[in-house]
């Protein structure tokens, strides 16, 4: 599925035209394009800050928001890389501690695009190539303490994983996700993932069942890496108010996370894990502590405020956002919907990419909603709103279909008060943080 993105900044409009006319407009893996591209840069991958390199199906983006936190409490300046953006295209670089600004965006993707080409001189690179260039070009002529960068897709071809010889690497959750290009098995998934390992530096580890398990340790061992896992190397325990991690020598308690779910305390532990297996940089307890009140990470189990799409629900509503782009993204948002709802109804209101797995999010999330309100995702392939309400008809949920956000949730509001949800795609979760007066920054 390729990546979508406009500015209202005219100088970035006119690069990111370029680059539409220049990509191949697909996702598209492999080192070779990259390698290349960077290489008529200066190699600036060689020259970033030290990295922390994050991998997973669900999980990475929070880890990555855990990572940066701990970083910026100890009061270092930190580097981020991830993907997708939401609402603009500059969340995707932040530097220093500061999302990219439109000026420097422009002319870093004007600097890259004319490395890259056209013609019979050009590299074909991709969307996500460019944009990872534009990225490691910025990060290596700035100062800061550590680099965060989250993987796109796999790991193993992702174009992030030029980089040979990160501080730290990490694997968040496995599930099922993008199969076309990453294989349709579990263990063939956490063997991509697994990908980013390298010689002598630790691969930090969830805990996973044995065939994963075993196909990472593979990759690992063939890479060099040591493999430190949780359950084997770290633990982490969640209490109702606190998050407590421990290794060889080492313990820290903490809060659980500001950001909800309990799966979100796993990620906290590990990200503690990853700084605690770097010797990059010192990061005391009391910054590891600090992440989990500092740490922020939109549309995931993120709750809006008041706003636009907020004030056309009833008295009383709580309006929350999510991705649950896939079912394991799904299983922790069904866990959270069953604490947040108190005993009111929650309205689904749900709009999915065309190559996602519809039927196993909603068999997931069937038993927590009471009513289903299906949208389309503009500007992207996606189910059809009647699909999904036929879908949602066949878990004997309730279903209907709006137009759009604002339609959908005056039809969440004909029942009154009760919890609404809009799930499914990260690029429903921007256009929801967009009308809500919500822009990440």
């Amino acid at each position: 599925m390729p990546d979508h993105a406009t500015s209202t900044d005219p100088a970035v409009q006119h690069q990111l035209d370029r680059l539409w006319a220049l990509s191949p407009g697909a996702d598209i893996l492999g080192l070779e394009r990259i390698t290349r591209l960077l290489a008529r840069l200066g190699d600036p991958h060689l020259a970033m800050p030290p990295v922390f390199h994050v991998a997973g199906t669900n999980g990475k983006g929070s880890t990555c928001a855990f990572l940066r936190a701990a970083v910026e409490a100890a009061g270092h300046d930190v580097h981020v890389f991830s993907s997708p953006h939401l609402v603009r295209f500059n969340e995707r670089i932040r530097i220093a501690g500061r999302l990219i600004d439109d000026a420097t965006l422009a002319a870093l993707l004007s600097e890259v695009l004319d490395a890259a080409g056209d013609g019979a001189d050009g590299i074909g690179a991709s969307f996500f190539e460019v944009t990872t260039a534009a990225a490691f070009l910025a990060f290596a002529r700035t100062p800061a303490a550590a680099t965060i960068v989250e993987v796109g897709l796999g790991g193993r071809l992702d174009a992030t994983n030029v980089v040979a010889q990160p501080a730290v690497t990490g694997i968040a959750a496995l599930g099922m996700d993008h199969e076309a290009f990453l294989g349709t098995r579990i263990v063939d998934i956490a063997g991509e993932k697994a990908g980013i390992a390298k010689p002598g530096v630790p691969l930090v580890t969830m805990d996973y069942p044995a065939p994963s398990r075993a196909r990472i340790a593979a990759a690992a061992a063939a890479a060099g890496a040591p493999v430190i896992a949780r359950n084997a190397a770290w633990w982490s325990d969640t209490a109702r108010t606190t998050m407590r991690y421990r290794d060889a020598g080492f313990s820290v308690v903490t809060r659980r996370p500001r950001l909800v779910g309990p799966h979100q305390s796993r990620n906290l532990a590990l990200a503690i894990a990853m700084l605690r297996h770097q010797g990059a940089l010192h990061i005391s307890e009391a910054a590891m502590r600090a992440a989990a009140d500092w740490a922020h990470w939109p549309a995931r189990m993120q709750r809006l405020g008041d706003g636009p799409l907020h004030a056309r629900l009833p008295t009383g509503s709580a309006l929350w956002l999510d991705g649950a782009h896939n079912p394991s993204a799904a299983q922790p948002v069904a866990r959270a919907l069953r604490t947040i709802a108190t005993g009111q109804p929650v309205v689904l209101v749900l709009g999915m990419l065309a190559n996602k797995d519809a039927a196993g999010v909603l068999r997931i999330l069937a038993p927590s909603v009471a009513r289903l309100v299906a949208v389309p995702v503009p500007g992207h392939a996606h189910h059809a709103p009647e699909a999904l309400a036929a879908l949602a008809d066949s878990f004997g949920i309730p279903a209907d279909t709006a137009n759009d956000l604002p339609d959908a949730l005056d039809r969440a509001a004909r029942d009154g008060a009760s919890v609404v949800l809009i799930a499914g795609s990260l690029y429903l979760a921007g256009e929801a943080l967009a009308r809500n007066d919500e822009t990440p920054g």
